[in-house]
């Protein structure tokens, strides 16, 4: 494979992850890093894939995460270099592979964020439709809401990146706010 797609990790991601709301965790952080990708002026279908990719095994061996992962994916096909990205993902938890990459940076910080983005989504009439940064911002004060959020682990990722929390959580909130319908977070509409 000379290059993952978003169809084909898609089509790789199907064949171990059946349960719903890891589906929607791995479209939620797809979009981040198709969002993030834009920022870095990367490749963001690459990054998408990636992002949908991430948490591979994790369905099968949530206590041995990202152990099962390396082998089946390059036997897929899947470049080294994005499986490495995957791999890094779980930094100082489940591997000792470090971001170094923007995307493996990317992916470190995104992972945890956009669960707070989407809880904080889900409270609002519209959705994430009309969040903005500002609004988001208090909840991520709030160390009680989306509590199981690792906040340090993504504080850890934005000093990798170089950037502001605030400023991730804005790309991530775009990202987001531009699949709302797949994801889920247009809010209570009639």
């Amino acid at each position: 494979m000379e290059k993952l797609t978003l169809e084909k990790a898609k089509e790789i991601n199907a064949s171990m992850v059946t349960e719903e709301h890891l589906l929607l965790h791995a479209a939620n952080v797809s979009a981040a890093m198709g969002a993030m990708a834009e920022h870095f002026g990367a490749d963001k279908e690459r990054w998408e894939a990636v992002g949908w990719l991430h948490d591979y095994d994790y369905e099968k061996y949530p206590d041995e995460h990202l152990a099962h992962t390396e082998a089946p994916l390059l036997e897929f096909g899947v470049p080294e270099e994005d499986v490495r990205a995957i791999l890094s993902h779980g930094y100082g938890g489940c591997t000792d592979v470090e971001p170094v990459t923007d995307m493996e940076k990317s992916l470190f910080t995104v992972d945890e964020l956009t669960g707070i983005v989407q809880a904080a989504a889900r409270m609002r009439p519209n959705g994430i439709t009309d969040m903005e940064v500002k609004s988001f911002m208090k909840k991520w004060k709030d160390k009680r809401f989306a509590a199981k959020c690792d906040r340090g682990l993504i504080l850890k990722g934005c000093e990798m990146l170089g950037m502001e929390i605030r400023d991730v959580s804005e790309i991530v909130i775009n990202g987001m706010k531009a699949k709302a319908e797949e994801l889920q977070l247009t809010g209570k509409q009639d």
